[in-house]
């Protein structure tokens, strides 16, 4: 074997790490594709408040991390934290099988807070795996980007055929078996990926701090207690509009000031314009997952309400309609993976504000979609289930433009000393988006609660508010477009 050879190949660990990730990502998919039509069918919700309630775990799901890189960075170390996370996202999705709305929403806090230690660390790791300026680390991340999609994939065919089909309680517990999984493979696997570095606990994580309890100890405990307060801030999510705000404001802070103080460290005058890049980078990413995120909610209703999903005599669940995306990514994700390395060797890679651009272009054209779909209308008021099919791959195809590149962008602008919290604050721009596409699911439709319209009138709402999700997101990606050379400037070479 060559040098060359050698050096092409990925770490080892990757493949554990792949496996982990795509077990939990069955574990929270799995949750994520039935909890709308189990809010709306079982529990008797009205669209808006099932999308409001959807919005808000959703969204604390990705504000935990911020938490969980925090305490991984400081005290746990990112193995002791991915392992705390997935006995707690297991515990969560057990607990739900208790049926009724209080277990649902115990369940939920759980699943936020062990999401919120598995999440972001088990990416850090991805990071760590590769030197600076490796060539391999876009391709790293796509081929870890494939495994959270084969999660999705299983979850949203295996989890949404069986929830629907047997019982909502059914769906869970399959998931909950899932995470447990992926526990095994990411502890078994653990030689795999220890020469990635800050793996273990800190040693102050190991100080004693309350009696006989030292630092990870108490961070363990406290978890536990975070759940009842994930359980108040989903019953009242409105409190979300003002806690995520200012979370923003205070992250947006935090990292230009440790930008700042990195600079004067190194002598050097870059990470604080690489900070204000990636918070601009976070604004751009909450503008193209609020309207994505959709998937879980509005368009899952339009499919179970107005889209014909009739194949051969057989009816497609509607929650099953969500496999469609990581279908797409699992088809095209590898040809991506190499597209990036081949552009970049002849200097045709396209910067990374233009890769956002081009990916909101497309997610934009998805939803400009269903205006075509509507020239095939049933006498049903149904559009043709290839519009969602066409719809989800173009959003694919602009999540391949987007995600995978948006993690190894942050483990690249992020000094070493808070990779952890920069990864936290990438994933509560995810929350953000995610509240944010929970209100916009929430004026989208118009069905159950006393909200009850024709199949007419809600086609024509779906499709009025699909085509203005459309337009908007060409008008950003505009904006984009256009401010291309200053973004690049304040990454400081970045690529």
């Amino acid at each position: 074997m060559t040098t060359i050879e050698a050096n092409a190949k990925h770490p080892k660990g990757l493949m554990t790490l792949f496996f982990s990730e795509m077990w939990e990502r069955f574990c929270y998919y799995g949750m994520r594709t039935l909890l709308t039509l189990f809010l709306v069918k079982s529990l008797m919700m009205g669209d808006s408040e099932a999308s409001l309630i959807y919005g808000a775990y959703t969204g604390l799901v990705y504000a935990a991390p911020i938490l969980g890189g925090r305490m991984a960075d400081k005290y746990l170390g990112y193995r002791y934290a991915v392992m705390l996370g997935a006995i707690l996202m297991a515990i969560g999705e057990f607990l739900i099988l208790g049926e009724s709305k209080e277990m649902l929403y115990i369940g939920m806090g759980a699943l936020i807070i062990g999401n919120g230690y598995f999440k972001a660390n088990i990416s850090t790791i991805v990071g760590k795996l590769y030197k600076d300026n490796d060539p391999r680390r876009d391709s790293g991340f796509t081929i870890f980007y494939i495994g959270i999609n084969i999660g999705a994939l299983l979850a949203t065919t295996v989890v949404a055929y069986v929830g629907e089909t047997y019982g909502f309680t059914y769906g869970f517990g399959l998931a909950g078996l899932g995470m447990l999984l992926g526990l095994f493979i990411f502890w078994g696997g653990r030689k795999n990926y220890a020469a990635a570095p800050g793996l273990d606990i800190h040693e102050e994580g190991k100080k004693k701090v309350l009696g006989p309890l030292n630092m990870v100890q108490v961070i363990t405990l406290g978890s536990l207690f975070l759940i009842p307060l994930c359980y108040v801030l989903i019953m009242q999510n409105q409190w979300l509009d003002y806690i995520l705000l200012a979370l923003f404001i205070g992250i947006s802070i935090t990292l230009i000031r440790s930008g700042g103080k990195e600079d004067k460290l190194q002598n050097v005058s870059m990470w604080k314009d690489r900070m204000i890049a990636l918070i601009i980078f976070m604004v751009i990413n909450i503008s193209f997952w609020a309207c994505f995120e959709q998937a879980g909610t509005s368009l899952t209703l339009f499919a179970d309400r107005n889209v014909d999903r009739f194949i051969f005599g057989w009816e497609m669940p509607a929650s099953m309609t969500q496999f469609f995306n990581p279908f797409f990514i699992i088809l095209f994700g590898s040809i991506f993976s190499v597209m990036w390395v081949k552009l970049s060797k002849i200097g045709k890679n396209p910067s990374i504000p233009l890769k956002f651009c081009f990916g909101i272009v497309q997610l934009a054209l998805g939803f400009l979609l269903t205006q075509v779909g509507f020239q095939f209308v049933n006498e049903a008021y149904q559009v043709p289930l290839l519009t969602l099919v066409f719809l989800y791959m173009l959003h694919t195809t602009g999540e391949l433009f987007l995600s995978p590149i948006g993690l190894s962008m942050v483990t690249k602008l992020s000094p070493k000393s808070m990779a952890g919290t920069a990864m936290g604050a990438w994933f509560l721009s995810f929350a953000i988006a995610n509240y944010v596409g929970g209100k916009i699911a929430a004026l989208t439709g118009g069905h159950g609660g006393g909200e009850v319209t024709s199949a007419e009138d809600g086609l024509l709402q779906y499709l009025d508010t699909f085509a203005t999700i459309g337009y908007v997101l060409l008008a950003i990606a505009a904006l984009i477009f256009v401010l291309n050379k200053p973004i690049q400037k304040l990454m400081h070479g970045v690529e």
